[in-house]
């Protein structure tokens, strides 16, 4: 995110200038297009981006970015938004032969160097969609990279945005969220491909991706989980999407697409419509010092660097996103994939990559113009579809409703077979990551229903952080591995060690599916939820969710004491604890039981910031800790 981002604009004039280059920029694109001889054609190449995290031993982020980086001393690898992750840039490779070969081999002694600078320093390299174990405090603006465009991205976003970002995913769970920066879309990695194409090619070929991501994301699927929820197969799009959406309300109710999005339609005659389009739409977030006039130096025979347009491009993210690129000495056009997740592993990446770059000489060989048989409407409901249910989307394909199994299997898988082999691609490589797609597909085991697999196989007394610290180091283990991600066991928190992280904090033990009361209930309500539920405290908020009492089981005995009368009725008002002592998710467990004594109450509501309730932990909470521990101790996983 943002590799070749500048500084806003913060005059009028500066604006203006910029405008001025960006507009500038489209009429020499449009000059080198007509006249065609400044473009390379006649060769296709393919690349791609590889996002990873940083972790320690316990699954947790590890900010340590720019040491891991002075320790690698590779060129190709540098920073993203957050401390915690890097990316890695994949030598061009020509597309034919053995390139998909020689673009793993490249990828894998990538993350292999990261990984070696990383244990350098406690830290380990992670390929995962959504790391599991993330948690809001993570994503902090001290734990963005110490980058200026990264802070004029987050200042001049969070700006238009209103100083906030709301988050709202509904999937098995539900999740709301807000946020006061950008860091919430650092939560996101990914595995970016690039596929260079011919000017008068780019329109179909471009077509052909949007009508192919769907499908191609069904198989690939890897974030279900986000801060704790099982939301999304692939929670990313929608958190990609919401966490940058700087749309005011007026721009939301008239539908105004925003800055992450599929698109409105296919295009129709060439690719500078893409631009027009986003120059039309959105308001420019940065800008940078500009170089020469781009006609003057197509008039000296020079390839105009467009910096003004391809800065602009830059802030905004189609999920197929049109790329201008040269040398120094020709220009090139390439359709960049941004969908794709991390991992789980090197060769189910290679394997996805594979997909997609088969379909998009096979679907054309096939089916010619894609958007003559293929409404745009079905490849935009085939993309939500996957990212929503992946391998259990149902999706439209040349007018049949079919499920993303039987259509990859069937259809798609031969097709893009077809379209490596006439690329010329080695047949051993066809065989071994088409073959890694078809087993998957089969099975039904993408990375995301390994995770979603592993939570059910788990005790569902199992708390959500030791859960998601299992998933991690599964993941690390199986990473380590040659085995695809349809191979792999369910993970299990047998071999999770050092339990005692799991305990450290009251949010990673609280319970957070509440029942509660509001002051002007009765009595009685308050009552028979203990009694039904078998509780002993019932939290009182307001009806924004603030907590102002506490009801608890010694108050009722109290009412019932003083022999009040059954025709006299008594709200919760008159008999909570007003004001009752709170804690934070991040107070330590030590903490939490020292206040419990020093004020003799046998639970704590927890409280965010804005003093909206979240959750509780009770005396039965932490005896049910110390069990587990000592269990563990016993069986010796502990140590002294």
């Amino acid at each position: 995110m943002g590799q070749n981002l500048g500084n806003a604009p913060t005059e009028d004039r500066q604006l203006q200038a910029f405008m001025r280059a960006l507009l500038d920029d489209v009429h020499a694109l449009e000059s080198m297009l007509e006249d065609g001889r400044l473009f390379e054609t006649g060769h296709r190449r393919i690349g791609a981006e590889q996002e990873m995290f940083l972790v320690d031993g316990n699954g947790r982020v590890v900010p340590a970015a720019l040491a891991v980086l002075d320790q690698a001393d590779d060129p190709r690898l540098t920073t993203e938004l957050a401390l915690f992750n890097l990316e890695a840039n994949l030598s061009p490779q020509d597309y034919g032969g053995r390139c998909l070969s020689r673009m793993e081999a490249e990828l894998r002694e990538l993350v292999t160097k990261a990984d070696d600078a990383a244990r350098r320093h406690d830290a380990r390299v992670l390929l995962a969609g959504i790391l599991p174990t993330l948690e809001q405090r993570d994503l902090g603006l001290e734990n963005m990279t110490p980058k200026g465009r990264y802070h004029e991205l987050n200042r001049a976003t969070t700006e238009m945005a209103g100083g906030s970002f709301r988050v709202v995913i509904k999937g098995l769970d539900e999740l709301e969220v807000t946020h006061d920066n950008v860091m919430l879309e650092a939560c996101n990695t990914s595995f970016q491909v690039h596929f260079q194409v011919d000017p008068d090619e780019f329109v179909p070929l471009y077509n052909v991706a949007q009508a192919i991501t769907g499908p191609v994301l069904a198989a690939a699927v890897n974030s279900p989980l986000l801060l704790g929820r099982r939301l999304w197969r692939e929670t990313r799009v929608a958190l990609f999407q919401r966490s940058l959406d700087a749309r005011t309300s007026a721009e939301r109710k008239r539908s105004v697409q925003p800055r992450v999005s599929f698109g409105r339609g296919y295009v129709r005659e060439s690719v500078v419509e893409i631009f027009k389009e986003d120059i039309s739409r959105f308001r420019v977030l940065l800008g940078a010092e500009l170089g020469p006039d781009p006609m003057s130096v197509l008039a000296a025979g020079g390839v105009p660097d467009l910096q003004a347009l391809r800065l602009h491009n830059g802030t905004i993210y189609r999920w197929n996103r049109a790329c201008y690129g040269h040398d120094g000495k020709i220009a090139h056009l390439r359709i960049e994939n941004r969908v794709l997740p991390a991992g789980p592993t090197v060769l189910d990446e290679m394997a996805n990559a594979a997909f997609f770059f088969g379909l998009m000489s096979g679907v054309t060989e096939e089916y010619g113009r894609i958007e003559e048989k293929l409404p745009f409407d079905d490849a935009k409901d085939n993309f939500m579809a996957a990212a929503q249910h992946g391998m259990k989307a149902t999706m439209t394909w040349m007018g049949r409703e079919l499920s993303a199994r039987h259509l990859i299997l069937e259809q798609l898988l031969p097709l893009a077979g077809e379209g490596l082999s006439h690329a010329g691609i080695d047949a051993d490589d066809i065989d071994r990551y088409l073959g890694v797609i078809e087993a998957r597909v089969t099975s039904g085991q993408t990375g995301a229903e390994w995770a979603m697999r592993s939570i059910a196989a788990m005790d569902p007394h199992t708390s959500p952080d030791t859960i998601s610290r299992a998933l991690v180091a599964a993941t690390l283990v199986n990473q380590q591995g040659t085995g695809p991600v349809h191979t792999w066991e369910p993970a299990s928190v047998e071999p999770l060690r050092h339990a005692r992280e799991s305990y450290q904090t009251v949010g990673q033990i609280m319970t957070s599916n509440l029942f509660t009361v509001q002051p002007g209930d009765l009595v009685n309500l308050a009552a028979s939820v203990m009694d039904w539920e078998h509780i002993r405290h019932v939290p009182v908020e307001d009806g924004e969710g603030r907590l102002v009492g506490l009801v608890s089981h010694r108050r009722l005995l109290r009412l019932l004491g003083r022999g009040n009368r059954s025709d006299e009725p008594v709200a919760v008002r008159d008999i909570m604890k007003p004001d009752p002592v709170t804690v934070l998710p991040s107070t330590t467990t030590r903490e939490a039981i020292a206040l419990m004594r020093e004020h003799k109450v046998g639970c704590l509501p927890i409280v965010d910031e804005d003093a909206r309730l979240v959750g509780i932990v009770t005396e039965r909470d932490l005896i049910n800790v110390a069990a587990k521990l000592l269990d563990r101790f016993l069986a010796g996983e502990e140590g002294s």
